[in-house]
Formats: structure tokens, C-alpha cells, sequence
């Protein structure tokens, strides 16, 4: 790739996602009274993470099957208000010994 098109790319990337994120502080100046869209607003950051996380959890693993284990091990330590740490470990090592197990077989 020319070196000229690649900084062509880079400045649209960079203009694209800055106008993503000034546009709302821009054009949304007062507080947002409307209870509906306050409560939208907050899920957001949970929901896109959610859509980003789900899909590298299935194919990350070689395996289904360990993939489906770390997710229950990460949902029911989770529903226990465990630590991100603890959680995202044992998940980990939940997938890992899964993934081991199954070799075995």
C-alpha cells in the first residue's frame, strides 16, 4: 500500500471517529431530562461491550465446547458479585482445562 493512502485512510479513521464522539457534546449542550433516553444512554456501553465480547468468547478456544464452559463458569461467578479478576481467571482457566480434558478423548 502507498504510503500516501495510507495516511488518506488514517485521516478518515481519525475525522470519522472524532465526529462519532464530539457531534453528541456539540449539538446536546443542556441536561437530557427525558427518563427513556437517559436510561438508554447508560445500557449503551454495556450493550456494545456485550456484542463485542460474545462472539471472541465462541471463537477465541478451539473448541465449543470449552468456550461454553468458560462462559457458564464467567456468568455464575459473576451472579455471585465476584471480582473481574477472579472472574475473568477462573474462566480462563475453566476453558483451558476443558480444552485439555477434551484432547484427552
Amino acid at each position: 500500500m502507498p504510503l500516501t493512502n495510507y495516511f488518506l485512510y488514517l485521516a478518515v479513521m481519525a475525522g470519522s471517529t472524532y465526529l462519532i464522539r464530539s457531534i453528541p457534546f456539540v449539538a446536546i449542550q443542556k441536561k437530557i431530562e427525558n427518563r427513556f433516553i437517559r436510561s438508554f444512554l447508560t445500557y449503551i456501553p454495556y450493550a456494545v461491550l456485550t456484542a463485542m465480547t460474545i462472539p471472541a468468547i465462541f471463537y477465541a478456544p478451539s473448541r465449543v465446547e470449552a468456550a461454553a464452559v468458560g462462559l457458564l463458569v464467567a456468568i455464575l461467578l459473576s451472579l455471585k458479585n465476584k471480582g473481574l479478576l477472579l472472574v475473568a481467571v477462573c474462566a480462563s482457566a475453566a476453558v483451558f482445562v476443558t480444552e485439555w480434558v477434551l484432547c484427552l478423548f
